[in-house]
């Protein structure tokens, strides 16, 4: 059984460090991968690029996808990632610090599996990844992959 990736797709150092402490302090080890745009998040998801080697059959098990995002925008990477028949059913959390009513609502349309707020606090953040991690890494059975 391969390990389970995470694709982390941020453009905030800050927040990806303070992920990157949450998942340790919550125990999960799972290979982190990062990328900083939109643009960089779909050539990895879709072997172009930098990423033109990369096996697309390794996909991350989930993608925590941040929404305000330079050269494409978050909400953009979601409907790529359901539009195309090899990513549609990848989960998708979305998470960010946008508290627009519209944000949440074009997220869940455009297929995310999970709406959350980043938290200020650090402690409650760190919490929300290790439920994150509990549920979408251990708990949950992935769909098949589509042929």
């Amino acid at each position: 059984m391969k390990a389970k990736k995470i694709l982390l797709v941020e453009d905030n150092q800050s927040d990806i460090i303070l992920t990157k402490r949450a998942l340790d302090k919550s125990r999960i080890y799972n290979e982190l991968i990062v990328v900083e745009d939109g643009a960089e998040a779909l050539d990895y998801l879709f072997c172009k690029g930098e990423y033109s080697d990369r096996d697309p059959d390794d996909l991350p098990s989930i993608i925590l996808l941040d929404l305000k995002l330079p050269k494409v925008d978050g909400l953009s990477v979601l409907k790529t990632i359901r539009s195309e028949s090899s990513t549609r059913r990848l989960p998708v959390i979305v998470m960010t610090s946008s508290k627009e009513d519209q944000d949440i609502a074009s997220s869940y349309d455009l297929g995310a599996n999970s709406y959350i707020r980043k938290p200020v606090d650090f402690n409650k953040f760190a919490e929300a990844v290790n439920y994150l991690g509990l549920y979408w890494l251990l708990l949950n059975e992935a769909p098949p992959k589509v042929k």
